[in-house]
């Protein structure tokens, strides 16, 4: 039976207005959570936009398209391994063209070992970095 902490969406698409831009943003933040570029489809071959999806392998979880800026923007939560791979993802977000949203840190709002950091990528999406796991002993 899958749990609470094993669920998740098959994949996620967001629209953006800039696609070189946006590619390298989700390049860096996703990279430190295990993810990177897995494929990229053009608008030739799609028929309409262009799509780039980022994943583990050879799936896409969270696909880009070129369609415009996307209003209203989303929010879009991934899951973290680790408290510092939510604070790697928060750095990266800010010196890829990103802003702060909520720093690294717990939010018992939403429950005790809640660890998560928000940012807002270049074009107004909240994407988010989230960990249940306790702090790493060093």
């Amino acid at each position: 039976m899958t749990t609470e902490l094993e669920m998740m969406l098959d994949h996620v698409s967001l629209s953006v207005a800039d696609m070189e831009q946006a590619k390298r943003f989700y390049s860096a933040i996703l990279a430190t959570i295990g993810m990177e570029l897995v494929a990229e489809v053009t608008a030739a071959q799609s028929g309409s936009v262009a799509y780039a999806g980022f994943g583990i392998g050879r799936k896409g979880q969270l696909w880009i398209a070129q369609g415009g800026q996307q209003t209203p923007s989303a929010h879009i939560c991934f899951r973290a391994s680790s408290r510092q791979a939510v604070r790697d993802f928060h750095a990266a977000g800010l010196a890829n063209g990103g802003s702060d949203n909520g720093v690294p840190g717990i939010r018992e709002i939403y429950h005790p070992e809640y660890y998560a950091a928000f940012v807002r990528d270049p074009e107004g999406h909240n994407i988010e970095a989230v960990t249940f796991e306790p702090e790493a002993e060093q």
